[in-house]
């Protein structure tokens, strides 16, 4: 793993224990990331061959999501010609706070200006409110506004449950005792092609609801270890276009 980092040129914030030195980060994360989340989320996107990239929060990992995908624009460009992938090698963050998105955008930007011969993807940008909702009659959260895109690839690492709007019949899950409930993935479901692949970062309870409230097939997979969930949309396919992009996948 830290010959990965290395050649990434990330090697610096790489301290003896194999993770990041936070005398690095605490000025402008209060966390520092996981290094092996890290090096999984990038062999995720570049072992299957990720077009669209859709990623709820922002940090440590929008980095390494831009350099994967500049990574399969690298090896994938002229294989993705014949398919129906209008944003191809694009990155979409959507995050409800400013300070973050504004720490991953500079992080993002520096790293290019030293290492100017790593590709990296385009990474589109967007800050939204999350607000109280309901889902089928259930309390849960959404995002005002969400990109314009049809990601092959989902990370959910936010909101954060004490940064929510509002209130429905008095109830908030800005509760020490609660947790988050995103339902976004949710409203989307059916505009998602076979093959698409959502990765939730823990939020153990938000991934059983949206288990429970998908209505396509989805292979569910805990992985303990890393305590991680992965989610596979394993339906045949809806067309000529989709029968291409999931040949690209296995070809």
């Amino acid at each position: 793993m830290i010959s990965f980092f290395k050649d990434l040129n990330l090697e610096k914030q790489i301290n003896k224990n194999h993770s990041l030195d936070i005398n690095l980060l605490k000025k402008s994360l209060p966390y520092p990331p996981d290094m092996s989340d890290l090096y999984r989320i990038y062999e995720f996107i570049t072992l299957n061959k990720r077009t669209t990239i859709l990623e709820f929060g922002s940090g440590w990992s929008s980095l390494i999501m831009s350099l994967a995908l500049g990574e399969n624009l690298k090896k994938h460009k002229n294989d993705i010609k014949d398919l129906r992938r209008n944003n191809p090698f694009e990155l979409f963050v959507v995050d409800n706070e400013n300070k973050y998105l504004s720490v991953s955008k500079k992080r993002i930007q520096d790293y290019k200006k030293i290492n100017k011969n790593k590709i990296l993807s385009k990474v589109n940008w967007l800050f939204s409110e999350v607000s109280m909702t309901l889902f089928e009659g259930r309390f849960a959260t959404e995002y005002k506004t969400l990109p314009l895109c049809n990601p092959d690839f989902i990370y959910l690492d936010a909101p954060d449950q004490f940064n929510i709007k509002g209130k429905i019949n008095g109830f908030n899950i800005g509760h020490n005792d609660l947790m988050p409930m995103c339902c976004d993935i949710l409203k989307i479901e059916h505009f998602l092609v076979p093959g698409t692949i959502i990765l939730i970062d823990g939020r153990g309870a938000n991934a059983q609801f949206l288990k429970y409230h998908f209505k396509r097939n989805w292979i569910f997979i805990y992985e303990k270890i890393f305590d991680q969930y992965v989610l596979y949309l394993d339906e045949k396919s809806i067309g000529p276009l989709n029968d291409r992009q999931l040949k690209f996948y296995k070809s």
